[in-house]
C-alpha cells in the first residue's frame, strides 16, 4: 500500500464514533520520505475544518519550532496525529479532549502504516497521548521528555506539545518549558546531523 492509498482509505473510515462528528479526516502532511516525523494526539477545530494537521495556534508554534529551531521547512518533515478525526467532549465540537482508548485503537493501524511507509529516522512525539501510544507506556511526558526512546528501531524524542507551551507562558518570554523543548530539538539536530 502507498501513502496515497492509505490516505484514500482513511477518508471513508467509520471505525469509531469520531467519524460521526468530524468535518474532515486529518490524515497528515509533509514529505513522504521525511527523515523527521512529528506525531501529536489529534486534530483540533482548525484542523477539522481544513483537513490539515497543526494549523491553529499550536500549529503555528510547531511551524516556528521546525523553521527557527530545526532550520527545516515544514514541508521537509511529516506531521501526523494518533487519531485522524477531532475528539470533542460533547461530540458537538465545543471543546477538544484527548482521544479515548477505543478511538486510538481504531485509528492505530493508519499511524503505524504511515510510519512504515515514511520510514523516518527520528520521530518527535508531542505530549502524552502520542508518547504513550508509540512507546506503549503509561509514563508521563515530564518523565520521558528529553530522553531518547525507540519505536521499531526508529529513534523517538518525546517533548511537550505546542499547546502545552502556549498554556504555560504562550509566545511571551523564555519559559522553562520552552527551554526544555529547545534542548530536545538540539538533540534531534545532533542525531540527524543538521
Amino acid at each position: 500500500m502507498t501513502l496515497e492509498e492509505l490516505y484514500t482509505s482513511a477518508q471513508s473510515c467509520q471505525l469509531c464514533k469520531l467519524a460521526a462528528t468530524r468535518k474532515k479526516v486529518v490524515f497528515g502532511e509533509g514529505d513522504p520520505h521525511a527523515r523527521l516525523m512529528f506525531i501529536g494526539e489529534g486534530p483540533g477545530k482548525d484542523e477539522d475544518l481544513s483537513g490539515r494537521p497543526f494549523v491553529g495556534r499550536a500549529g503555528q508554534l510547531l511551524t516556528r519550532i521546525i523553521e527557527n529551531g530545526l532550520r527545516l521547512r515544514r514541508e521537509d518533515v511529516y506531521i501526523a496525529n494518533v487519531v485522524k478525526c477531532r475528539p470533542t467532549i460533547d461530540g458537538l465540537g465545543q471543546r477538544d479532549r484527548p482521544p479515548e482508548a477505543d478511538e486510538v485503537k481504531a485509528c492505530a493501524p493508519y499511524l503505524r502504516q504511515q510510519i512504515e511507509l515514511i520510514k523516518p529516522e527520528v520521530i518527535i512525539t508531542l505530549g502524552n497521548p502520542s508518547t504513550r501510544f508509540l512507546l506503549n507506556t503509561m509514563e508521563g511526558i515530564t518523565k520521558l521528555r528529553g530522553k531518547w526512546q525507540s519505536y521499531n528501531g526508529i529513534a523517538v524524542m518525546p517533548t511537550y506539545h505546542p499547546s502545552f507551551l502556549l498554556r504555560n507562558g504562550g509566545d511571551a518570554g523564555n519559559t522553562p518549558q520552552k527551554r526544555d523543548v529547545w534542548n530536545d530539538m538540539k538533540m534531534v539536530i545532533e542525531k540527524l546531523g543538521l
